[in-house]
């Protein structure tokens, strides 16, 4: 016996046609293995819209795991007008950093085939994106309230959404300041507020400013992070493609705040206090020294300066300038410019106050106090990770030579 079989190619009664109520998390799951097929991880969580007044509004949305690469993540919301699939590209409907979300709306409010700015200008495109945006906030907000050990942990796969979102759109700046979180090497997670509220006591300068120190890559620059514990000072890891823009908006938004990387210059530097540690070297005795430390670097990339740090501290250390190099990432990430052409400039910080310094300028020997020179600096670019090729060989051959020589002896 032979049965005809509708051939149905298409849901008729998707899950954003439904209630609310009347459906799972398992359902919700299912409905996005339909809408990507080929993606394997599971959405964090989603949020169903469903209005009808001013506006008629249905769809669910949801927040994947998000990679560094904010363009990879684009047009994954489908549009649809009744049902009927209009287009992927919604970046004229929703503000920007939506763009990042996966999943469905469906509005007969939205006018189609349309100019850009026709769209921008429209009443009810308007107060979809507004509603959108305040719906998306809400969640978010909710999650952290209910349960934040959970949200903490969710919060890494959706921080460049979060950053994304209050870089580009100050209502929902507003409301993700309260649930965007901050977290230090030791993997303790703060609010802005309460952020503030740890560091200040330690980490206030001299001119009432809130210094905060991060790091964006904890094994890189770890010698300087330990340098700023030691000191009773807490680093935050801020590594996300967007960190040079979210902090120039955070300090922006909140005086007598600032950000530096924890290697941007001396800790002293960058946390500036009154007591000021004295120079062990004279003025007279750091002209002197000068040229000889000059002479075992590239002139052209490092500038030689000296600083009263504290002999616990390292001989020699590299640093770059906080506003320097965050212009170049800035520039840099929006596709090259002027910064982006500039080479590379460091400081090479010379310890005026430790005792390798003060041995190199007393050795009358200039043969030895070139090789001493040579080592000590080429410690401190060691550290920095900027010791390479035919200059990383020579150290290593020298200093496999000053292991074997006290063995000769």
């Amino acid at each position: 016996k032979e049965v005809e079989v509708p051939n149905i190619i298409n849901n008729t009664k998707p899950a954003w046609t439904i209630p609310p109520a009347e459906l799972k998390d398992e359902d919700y799951k299912n409905f996005y293995r339909e809408l990507y097929p080929t993606t394997f991880d599971e959405p964090l969580f989603h949020i169903h819209l469903n209005v009808d007044f001013p506006f008629n509004l249905t769809g669910i949305l949801y927040f994947p795991k998000l990679k560094n690469n904010i363009e990879v993540q684009r047009n994954k919301i489908n549009l649809y007008s009744n049902q009927v699939f209009i287009t992927d590209n919604v970046e004229n409907i929703v503000p920007e950093f939506l763009t990042l979300l996966h999943g469905v709306i469906d509005s007969p409010d939205i006018p189609l085939n349309v100019s850009r700015s026709y769209l921008q200008s429209d009443s009810n495109v308007k107060k979809i994106s507004n509603h959108i945006t305040k719906k998306v906030a809400d969640k978010l907000a909710e999650m952290f309230k209910k349960d934040r050990e959970d949200f903490e942990k969710k919060f890494e796969d959706i921080k460049v959404f979060v950053e994304y979102g209050m870089l580009s759109d100050d209502k929902f700046y507003d409301k993700a300041e309260k649930f965007a979180l901050y977290k230090n090497t030791a993997g303790k997670t703060y609010t802005f507020e309460e952020l503030q509220k740890q560091l200040k006591p330690a980490q206030t300068d001299k001119d009432d400013k809130l210094v905060v120190l991060y790091a964006n890559d904890a094994d890189e620059q770890h010698s300087a992070i330990e340098t700023a514990q030691d000191k009773g000072y807490e680093v935050l890891i801020m590594d996300s493609p967007l960190t040079p823009h979210y902090i120039s908006k955070l300090e922006q938004k909140h005086d007598k705040v600032s950000f530096a990387r924890v290697d941007a210059d001396t800790i002293d530097n960058l946390i500036k206090k009154e007591d000021a540690l004295p120079s062990k070297l004279s003025d007279e005795e750091k002209e002197k020294l000068k040229p000889v430390v000059e002479k075992v670097v590239d002139k052209e990339k490092y500038q030689v300066t000296f600083e009263n740090l504290s002999e616990k501290d390292q001989p020699m250390l590299v640093t770059q300038a906080e506003f320097v190099r965050r212009m170049k990432e800035q520039q840099m990430m929006g596709g090259g410019g002027m910064m982006g052409a500039f080479p590379e400039m460091y400081n090479l910080v010379v310890n005026a106050n430790h005792p390798v310094i003060n041995t190199i300028l007393k050795e009358k020997d200039e043969g030895k106090q070139a090789e001493m020179t040579q080592q000590a600096a080429d410690l401190a670019l060691l550290a920095k990770g900027l010791l390479k090729g035919e200059n990383l060989s020579r150290f290593i051959k020298r200093s496999v030579t000053m292991i074997q020589e006290p063995q000769k002896n």
